[in-house]
């Protein structure tokens, strides 16, 4: 009968234990560090405006939802993106379920729970549908 310290570290079984263990270790890591990336998923759900602190077309939309007092009529969640890095990963993960690039992504951004807009213009024209 033998046992583990039975076998020299420098013996080819005990070079196979030692690289099956590590390659173990390695798989077992980089499958704890996919399900953490991967439940990067969106979390908010309903209309989701995303903006940045200082954008000149976030402030336009800003001032058309105060105007029109949207916030009482229109349920949605407001998430800034240039200061909240989760916020921004949270933007871009629902402009690829739109299919759109990382690098074509722009904000004012509005996610209602199917589709996505960009640019005030077109998020101003939502909200004034939903009023």
């Amino acid at each position: 009968m033998w046992a583990m310290s039975d076998i020299s570290p420098t013996s080819p079984r005990g070079i196979f234990q030692t690289i099956v263990g590590v390659v173990a270790v390695i798989a077992f890591l980089g499958i704890v560090f996919y399900f953490a990336r991967s439940s990067g998923t969106p979390e908010t759900q309903g209309i989701v405006l995303f903006y940045g602190d200082g954008c000149p077309h976030c402030a336009l939309v800003d001032a058309f939802i105060k105007d029109n007092k949207v916030e009482e009529k229109v349920q949605f969640t407001r998430k800034e993106v240039y200061n909240n890095k989760r916020n921004a990963r949270e933007m871009a993960a629902f402009a690829k379920k739109c299919s759109i690039p990382t690098d074509s992504i722009g904000i004012p951004f509005l996610w209602d729970g199917a589709t996505c807009l960009t640019g005030d213009k077109d998020i101003i024209a939502y909200f004034q549908k939903k009023l």
